[in-house]
């Protein structure tokens, strides 16, 4: 659906994601070069601060859902802008370690009450009647102006470090500060009636917290989860492979933009391809391509201690595949939330966003730990060079043949829908 046949709320809300993204990737990036250059830390310090930013985010992202169900999306989309706001004001005041770390939790904070909130709040938007093709279609649209965000905020970022990261800081202050205005004007009051949470008694929501004991909806989160730890692996299965080949890590800028003109240029023909087959086949051939990625890592593998191969040709396979798996799951799997909520969108919608975000968290932080120790096992051992990547393809393939049948019941009309992000960071 075209992006300007949305309502203007909707709009709104997509364009917040654009400008969220904008300022978080016009500082965050660059915050270990700083630490480095401007204050000198070593790289404990480094990996606290990164590390802290990441799980204060990805860990908090269910409290924040859950937050939002209790303050209802408007106030806590706000609160999001506001934290970050804190946050930056924090880093750009920081002369010590203790005040850096504070402003570094606090920018992680803004994000996990403002993501889980955004989705749950375009989930219910254009929500008119019970089966509308426009809630799926949305979270395309989220994807689109996601990677715009994080494609144009590095450049911004780039180009302001040339007055220190200071400005960046100064800059993303002010981007924060103009959308928390455009918010709190264009953004309409939480709904007080039907869907809407703030008007329905305490004892017709869905406690919070309550999807913690849907064990089918657990499930969907569990299988879900492989996708980001998927994805993750541009991050990391990536540059070791780039290691292991000898062509050094600037080759990465080229890989992020080939996952970023993929994700711009692909994301509606996808999203058409995924109305066609339905749900189901769409989340089975998207962790398909997931597996087929790792089983291209595998298969192409260079032994660390054997001649290095320059050949870049194999990894960029692996990210386009990763990609357009990616392009395929996530807008479905967000599109999906709601159905695990019949007795209300409102209800417990925010916090069962924020599980699914916290559950691939948890994935990263589990898997990537069993992967390290994996590589670190195969070069020390000298087994076969593609041995970590294995376990990857196994679970995507666990996850394309299991997720179809987790999924809730729908009808034949509504299964046949389109699914259709990046989440915002």
């Amino acid at each position: 659906m075209p992006f300007r046949a949305y309502s203007p709320e909707t709009r709104t809300l997509l364009g917040a994601q654009l400008v969220f993204n904008l300022g978080f990737y016009a500082v965050v990036p660059f915050m270990a070069g700083a630490m480095r250059s401007d204050f000198g830390w070593g790289a404990a310090a480094i990996g606290l601060v990164l590390g802290a930013r990441t799980f204060s985010q990805q860990g908090m992202f269910l409290f924040g859902g859950m937050l939002a169900d209790r303050w209802g999306a408007r106030r806590s989309i706000l609160a999001g802008c506001l934290v970050r706001i804190g946050g930056y004001g924090t880093l750009l005041a920081a002369s010590d370690l203790p005040l850096f770390l504070l402003g570094a939790v606090l920018t992680g904070v803004g994000g996990a009450l403002f993501s889980p909130a955004l989705q749950a709040r375009l989930a219910v938007a254009d929500r008119t009647t019970e089966v509308n093709p426009k809630r799926n279609s949305v979270f395309v649209w989220l994807a689109i102006t996601g990677e715009a965000g994080a494609v144009l905020g590095p450049l911004l970022g780039t180009a302001l470090l040339g007055w220190g990261f200071d400005a960046a800081l100064a800059a993303g202050i002010g981007i924060f500060a103009v959308i928390t205005v455009l918010l709190w004007w264009r953004l309409p009051p939480d709904k007080t009636h039907g869907d809407g949470a703030a008007g329905r008694s305490p004892a017709s929501l869905r406690p919070a917290g309550g999807c913690l004991r849907d064990r089918r909806f657990l499930a969907f989160c569990l299988l879900a989860s492989v996708n980001l730890l998927a994805y993750n692996q541009l991050y990391f299965a990536v540059p070791v492979e780039l290691d292991r080949r000898g062509l050094g890590q600037a080759w990465m800028g080229g890989l992020f933009l080939l996952a970023s003109v993929l994700t711009l240029a692909l994301q509606l023909p996808v999203a058409a391809a995924s109305r066609r087959i339905g749900p189901g086949p769409t989340l089975s051939a998207g962790f398909a391509l997931l597996a087929v990625a790792f089983a291209v890592a595998a298969a192409t593998s260079v032994d660390p201690e054997g001649p290095p191969s320059t050949s870049f040709a194999p990894i960029a396979a692996v990210v386009a595949f990763l990609v357009l798996g990616h392009m395929a799951i996530t807008p479905m799997i967000l599109a999906l939330v709601p159905d695990y909520f019949p007795r209300g969108l409102s209800a417990g919608l925010g916090a069962g966003y924020g599980l699914v975000a916290t559950s691939g968290g948890v994935a990263v932080l589990a898997g990537n730990m069993v992967l390290g120790r994996l590589v670190d096992a195969t070069e020390r051992h000298q087994w076969w060079p593609g041995t970590p990547w294995v376990p990857l393809v196994m679970v995507a393939l666990m996850s394309a043949l299991a997720l179809p049948r987790v999924l809730p019941a729908q009808p034949a009309a509504k299964a046949s829908l389109p699914a259709g992000t990046t989440t915002a960071t």
